[in-house]
């Protein structure tokens, strides 16, 4: 058994196809099926259930796989140590960003960390931030950029605040409070809100603004990304509470939509999160681009 089989039936999993698997490693299907069906004598078992139409992991194969991923990100992580022992940082970085980051300007960000280390490889995973967390503290992210309600930071990460925001109302340009100075919760009450899914922390930072004030609004439509949210206030379908250094940038160039200042709206922190335990070279490395002590210096 070596890494390359273990490849080779990665590869097979995530694309049910042999074809396609063999394109992604960049070898003919005949070479893969042969390592594939020797690696399968050698174990004694089927690691997948093969007709002309379906290929799929056998429960002898969903139990090699979990291994195999180990086995290749320890391969991963020694040959990227190594590398960084000579002064050479290599490997792979996984940043999770959530839709609304404005505390970092992520593509700048990124392309100073690859002027720098142009041997890493960055895979991007937008999401929201509860799920981002998990996803450090399960190790499937090394770094991730989360806006959390204020006074809720994360845990079982270790975590720096990049920034406090305030979030503004956002409302159709036709609006009755378009020209407004200033609104409070109560003024704004009674309209239909437009916002994200129920239960996500970006929801919660104006649920949970209205239920101090004592108030119950009516979200009539929610949606997971915010291009949607702004085009349903645009069309007049409601009103939403938004990061006011997210939305700003936006709304400047939209001569649809209008901002106004709310005097006791929600607030949010912004957070770089990584890993606690032993973070690769990679993560230092970007964590050193941000500034940010990653407690090995």
């Amino acid at each position: 058994m070596d890494l390359q089989q273990m490849r080779y039936v990665v590869a097979v999993a995530e694309t049910r196809n042999f074809t396609r698997a063999a394109e992604r490693c960049l070898v003919v299907q005949s070479s893969l099926s042969h390592r594939i069906a020797s690696l399968e004598r050698e174990l004694g078992v089927k690691l997948f259930a093969r007709s002309s139409r379906r290929t799929e992991l056998t429960s002898a194969g969903a139990a090699f796989l979990v291994g195999a991923r180990e086995c290749l990100a320890a391969a991963d992580r020694a040959a990227a140590d190594a590398a960084a022992a000579t002064g050479v940082v290599r490997g792979r970085l996984a940043v999770g960003v959530i839709v609304t980051t404005a505390a970092v300007d992520v593509p700048e960000l990124l392309q100073r960390y690859r002027a720098r280390h142009p041997d890493v490889r960055v895979a991007l995973r937008s999401g929201r931030s509860d799920d981002l967390a998990a996803a450090i503290r399960s190790g499937d992210l090394d770094i991730a950029f989360l806006g959390l309600p204020e006074g809720e930071p994360p845990s079982g990460v270790e975590a720096v605040a990049l920034d406090h925001d305030e979030h503004v109302l956002v409302v159709p340009t036709g609006h009755r409070l378009a020209g407004a100075s200033r609104v409070t919760l109560h003024e704004i009450a009674e309209e239909t809100f437009v916002d994200f899914v129920a239960g996500t922390p970006a929801r919660a930072q104006s649920d949970q603004a209205f239920a101090a004030a004592g108030l119950v609004r009516d979200v009539a439509y929610e949606a997971g990304v915010v291009e949607l949210i702004t085009r349903l206030i645009a069309r007049g379908l409601g009103v939403a509470l938004l990061p006011s250094a997210f939305i700003r940038p936006l709304a400047a160039d939209d001569p649809e939509l209008a901002l106004v200042p709310v005097a006791d709206g929600p607030h949010r922190t912004e957070y770089l999160v990584w890993s606690r335990f032993n973070p690769s070279p990679a993560t230092r490395a970007m964590l050193h681009v941000l500034g940010v002590p990653d407690g090995t210096d």
